[in-house]
């Protein structure tokens, strides 16, 4: 899977690119984001570096609203999953399809 399919799978999917502000997620992650229910919100946070994904995490958290996603820090985190071998794609891939 490559960065381009990943990328284009969330803008397609309807998530909104964050502003990362580096309050808590690094500077060179790329934020998106959902809102699931009422404050809550499906998050994907790419790392990446010279156009290579080195880590993906998608989270579940709770945050006061749609603003404060990579500014302040979420309220609670209900789901966390972190991804950074080929072999643990199987488990992104339950959260999302990518699209060729």
């Amino acid at each position: 899977m490559d960065h381009q399919k990943i990328l284009k799978s969330l803008e397609v999917s309807h998530f909104t690119k964050i502003t990362n502000n580096r309050n808590w997620f690094e500077n060179h992650d790329i934020i998106y984001a959902k809102e699931i229910k009422d404050t809550i919100f499906l998050l994907f946070v790419v790392s990446e570096k010279e156009e290579k994904i080195e880590d993906i995490r998608a989270l579940i958290a709770e945050f006061n609203d749609f603003s404060s996603i990579g500014k302040h820090e979420p309220e609670q985190i209900l789901f966390y999953l972190s991804i950074r071998k080929k072999n643990d794609l199987h488990y992104f891939e339950k959260f999302m399809k990518i699209y060729d």
